[in-house]
């Protein structure tokens, strides 16, 4: 993307929680944005209603956010497309728009997983189908849907190899209250954002069976070093991990009451049958962790890195492992020295 006087038209692919609470921030701030939303149905309410009811409750839309179902047209005619939906679906939008984008678009994801199957970050995957000449970032960081959209102050991170792009980017979103820094660190940011809603799941099962604050401070700072180590693995900087993008989103992710993630951890430790069958439906939303802890574990193993609490989470929602019986696991794992 470069610098140019005219306002760039952005699309946001996706109106779940976050994909709406991007677009109206940046809408009520001036910038040119349609919000892409996949069922007429469901543009059909948004309109109706002013409000994104299933979302976003509460919070009104602003006039001057188009909304459309249209998303091949409207790729077509931005020139900064986000996306912003869970990762099980990503390549599947994206791939239904790739004919549309045009030359030189910037392509950014907004997604914080990775690709099941393919153990990919969002933006290598998205680089499949990313013309010749685009810019493929990464937006990442502490940052809950709902908090952004009521206009209460936040920080994020966007990456992005090139450095006069990331600055256009930073420029370009960042708007009243949300803050935005840059980094080159692209895989970092992404996996910072990624493995932190696995994290949180194990957050959630602490909270859940009540094993205290000192039990969820040790946990997450053992989560932030697995990340770490992964991270570097595949070449991330570890001050990015250290950053809004690794620990900030964290330790958001793993406190905060409005976590999907720590939430899901919270209902499998209080009623593991009933949350189990929630999660084989997977009809509705579901934590974004639950996916990504099959690509996480997957890129783990390939480069044989250490990630017990990954492992665990994996083991109790993929090889039926009761959650008291994880946090057992993990307290009985063999002594050593804390870095090495």
């Amino acid at each position: 993307m470069t610098e140019s006087h005219v306002e760039p038209r952005i699309v946001v692919l996706g109106a779940g929680a976050w994909g709406t609470a991007l677009a109206l921030t940046l809408a009520r701030h001036g910038r040119r944005v349609t919000l892409g939303v996949r069922r007429s149905e469901q543009l059909a309410t948004l309109r109706a209603a002013g409000e994104n009811v299933s979302y976003l409750p509460g919070i009104k839309l602003t006039p001057a956010l188009e909304l459309t179902d249209q998303w091949e047209a409207a790729a077509a005619s931005s020139s900064v497309v986000i996306l912003a939906v869970p990762s099980r679906f990503a390549r599947r939008a994206i791939s239904g728009v790739a004919g549309a984008l045009g030359p030189g678009v910037t392509l950014v994801s907004a997604v914080k997983g990775i690709e099941e199957g393919s153990a990919k970050t969002m933006t290598r995957m998205m680089a499949e189908f990313a013309p010749a000449d685009a810019q493929v970032l990464a937006l990442s960081g502490p940052g809950f849907a709902l908090e952004v959209a009521q206009g209460l102050p936040a920080a994020l991170v966007v990456a992005a190899q090139d450095e006069p792009t990331a600055r256009s980017v930073q420029r370009l979103l960042a708007v009243g209250r949300l803050r935005l820094y840059r980094s080159a660190d692209v895989i970092g940011v992404e996996l910072g954002g990624a493995v932190k809603n696995v994290i949180a799941i194990a957050a959630g099962i602490c909270d859940g069976l009540k094993l205290g604050l000192s039990a969820r401070a040790a946990l997450i700072t053992r989560g932030l070093a697995e990340i770490t180590r992964l991270g570097v693995a595949l070449g991330a900087q570890p001050q990015t991990l250290a950053g809004l993008s690794g620990l900030g989103d964290l330790v958001l992710t793993c406190t905060g009451e409005l976590s999907r993630n720590r939430a899901c951890g919270i209902r499998l430790a209080q009623d593991e049958r009933h949350a189990r069958q929630e999660l084989a439906r997977a009809s509705g939303p579901i934590a974004e962790g639950v996916t990504t802890v099959r690509g996480v574990k997957a890129l783990a193993d390939a480069s044989e890195i250490e990630m017990p609490i990954v492992n665990a989470v994996f083991s109790c929602l993929y090889e039926h492992q009761a959650p008291a019986a994880m946090a057992e696991v993990l307290l009985q794992r063999e002594l050593k020295a804390e870095f090495y």
